[in-house]
């Protein structure tokens, strides 16, 4: 049996191990807003120590965290060094998650499996990558191989805010520097680049008035409706502009969010908005955004005694192909055909994920997990989330196959 065959058969003979373990980190909610994460932080770290890992425990002060608007944050760093030379590969995957929402079939914090998947909020994305990136990890120790370098499991908490207390964090504090990275995915592609993201908040004044005499007041709602109308013309203009990068199409605008008014018999003196600006790669953050911006102006200049006000929320800048990734990417190609039967493509995503903050660090990237070939299949963000689990039992041996060809010494 050569040391692929070994790291396979030490991953089936754990499995189920693997999927307790998935499950314990499930039944622990990170639901973001309100962003309550340091008690699932202690949580893995617990689970983590039973293997004999300690994580390192690096808590956000408590100021920052609430002034970025989440209640506690704690990131983890578990570091396991085999020799002084060679390369540091990271895994990184994000525990935060948003709230469940309507409509689960499965309790979304119950673990439950049933015809092979295992259901919950986050069981895809990205606990599922706890579990793969740690059993990935046992089961190259297992060997007792000489291996180079170092690995580092990434876990933290920020990906739904935008990752800037999370992995931002721990970059800029000076706590991690790896080589390489290879961060929470999906297992059928090697994900090599990612749209950027820009989120705002729009806030339209007006003037509050009976509705008897709504002549007395400016309608907010109206306003607002005239800057949606604008704003929802742009998509069919982003149509117009098409990405190179295969699996992102085009740029596209969602307002997700509306708040306004006090009453029904009262003329609305301020509605807020939330918008989501995605950027393919080719696109300039800086023009985006003022072109986002001169488009909400226009709109409410044509509203008389409207007035707006623009903040932004979110400035995720988009992943691009760093030099240095070919002999990762190749890597993960290879053992991802060799277990998963099938050739795995390099492509990008229309998601915006943490791993720009570490490409722009130049630190080369992958993105590469446990999960379906397509967001929509695991019911991300949407009621019954859930994993294949011979996708979760594949990808670990990917990602275990992966390390050691990159690490083993000749």
């Amino acid at each position: 049996m050569n040391d692929e065959q070994k790291l396979d058969a030490w991953i089936d003979a754990h499995f189920d191990e693997q999927v307790r373990f998935l499950q314990e980190l499930v039944r622990v909610p990170t639901d973001t807003p309100p962003g309550n994460n340091a008690p699932h932080a202690e949580r893995t770290a617990e689970l983590l120590q039973a293997f004999g890992y300690q994580a390192e425990k690096h808590a956000v002060p408590a100021d920052q965290v609430q002034a970025y608007g989440l209640q506690s944050l704690t990131n983890l760093i578990v570091r396991r060094r085999f020799s002084e030379s060679g390369p540091t590969i990271a895994l990184n995957a994000h525990g935060d998650v948003v709230p469940p929402g309507e409509g689960w079939t499965h309790g979304p914090y119950s673990g439950d499996i049933e015809d092979g998947k295992l259901y919950g909020r986050a069981a895809a994305v990205s606990k599922s990558d706890f579990a793969s990136y740690t059993f990935a990890l046992r089961a190259l120790e297992s060997l007792g191989a000489p291996l180079k370098g170092g690995v580092e499991l990434h876990f933290t908490y920020d990906e739904e805010f935008g990752g800037e207390l999370g992995p931002g964090w721990l970059l800029a504090q000076g706590l991690t520097q790896p080589d390489l990275l290879i961060a929470a995915g999906f297992s059928y592609q090697v994900v090599t680049a990612h749209n950027g993201c820009l989120q705002m908040e729009v806030t339209v004044h007006g003037k509050m008035a009976h509705a008897a005499i709504p002549d007395t007041g400016v309608d907010a709602l109206q306003g607002a409706v005239a800057i949606l109308n604008a704003l929802y013309a742009q998509n069919i203009e982003y149509r117009k502009t098409t990405s190179q990068v295969a699996g992102i199409k085009h740029p596209y605008l969602n307002v997700g969010r509306i708040e306004g008014g006090t009453n029904t018999n009262v003329v609305p003196g301020k509605v807020v908005l939330k918008l989501d600006r995605r950027m393919i790669p080719e696109e300039d953050p800086v023009a985006v955004e003022a072109g986002v911006r001169r488009v909400i102006e226009q709109a409410a200049a044509g509203c008389p005694g409207i007035t707006v006000e623009i903040k932004r929320l979110l400035l995720a800048r988009s992943l691009q192909p760093l030099a240095g990734n070919a002999a990762l990417v190749a890597a993960l190609r290879k053992q991802g055909e060799a277990v998963f039967g099938e050739p795995i493509p390099t492509s990008g995503t229309p998601l915006y994920t943490d791993v720009r903050l570490y490409g722009e660090r130049g630190i080369p990237a992958a993105i590469y997990g446990a999960g379906p070939r397509t967001v929509l299949e695991s019911n991300a963000k949407r009621a019954d989330e859930h994993l294949v689990l011979e996708d979760l039992r594949r990808a670990t041996k990917v990602v275990a196959r992966t390390l050691r060809e990159l690490l083993i010494q000749a």
